[in-house]
This record gives C-alpha cells, structure tokens and sequence, in this order.
C-alpha cells in the first residue's frame, strides 16, 4: 500500500491542490493528513491562496480514502463541514511489521508508545528524522507554511520507505527506511 502523508495545510486552496495533485501523480492509495486543515491559526500569516471552503470541497471529494488527526487548529466546527473525521488526537496503524503513531505533535508528550514505533507527526513546519529513546519521530513538515527555509512538503510511505518530497517540483530530499 501507497500512502500520502501530509499536514499543515491551513485552509490554503492553492496548497490543498497542489497536494492532490501529487496524490493523483503518485498514484497513492490513502491520504493521512496529520492536522491543521482549515484555519491558518493566530501565529500565522495568511497562507497563499486562503480559502478554506474550498479546501473543504476539495478534500471532501475524497473523503474515502482519508484518515485525519485533530491539530491544534482544528475544531468541532470543522468536523461539521469535513465528511472525513478530524477529531482523533492520534491513531495508530499497524501493517504487521511497523506500528505507526498519527498525531499532529502538540500532544507527543501525553502519548505512551510503543518501543520502536515510528511516530508521524506535523505542528512545527519543520521536516525531521530523530531517534527518539523508544520511538523514530518523523515530522512531515508542512504543505503551505513551511518553516526553517523547509520546502513546501509531502511524506510518501511505501514498502517500509518514507520519502520527504518538494511539493513544488517533487524531488526527494529525506528519506528514512523502516
């Protein structure tokens, strides 16, 4: 299985499209968005293009094939106009070799995981792989605000491989195998 794993989109159109743009191009089979979806939040400039009804009618359209996490810009309200859940703090996904965390991150430190579990998360814009004592963190970065000069980012998981992927032009640029 082929997974798009994406956050931070912030109510950008302009972002939300190209991130399924890539989606189609990669051919993936689900979309794992790790939080953020609509509102751009009060520490953020607006993101390009910020449009969140039309976010919520893209991502709507594919409704099946997404699993979400509740970031902290997320809300009860968004749930209502979202035919996708975004409420969950984590998830977890177990493909019978890996045992994956979803969480936007701005709760990690509530989570107890499991030894060796990898962990995915967004919330800090920043794209990362770090070892952790019981866990390997990676942090997506973010589809419309990246920080730290990051790029504009998705995350592709296949075969026990996870690709960090430039959503301007999709060339890799991290890569961690699991």
């Amino acid at each position: 299985m082929k997974l798009l794993i994406a956050s931070d989109i912030h109510g950008s159109a302009y972002w939300c499209e190209k991130m399924l743009e890539a989606y189609k191009a990669e051919n993936a089979d689900r979309m794992l968005l790790l939080g953020d979806i609509l509102y751009h939040g009060p520490r953020n400039d607006l993101p390009r293009d910020y449009a969140p009804k039309q976010v919520i009618e893209m991502l709507n359209a594919i409704s099946d094939k997404i699993l979400c996490v509740r970031g902290n810009c997320d809300t009860e309200v968004d749930q209502m106009v979202l035919d996708f859940s975004v409420l969950a703090d984590y998830s977890v996904i177990f493909d019978g070799k890996i045992t994956m965390y979803l969480t936007h991150g701005h709760h990690i430190d509530e989570i107890e995981f499991e030894k060796g579990a990898i962990v995915l998360t967004g919330h800090t814009h920043v794209p990362v792989v770090e070892q952790r004592e019981n866990y390997t963190y990676l942090n997506v970065g973010s589809v419309s605000i990246p920080k730290e000069n990051s790029a504009h980012s998705y995350m592709i998981l296949e075969n026990g491989e996870f690709l960090w992927k430039d959503l301007e032009n999709g060339e890799v640029y991290l890569r961690f195998k699991a």
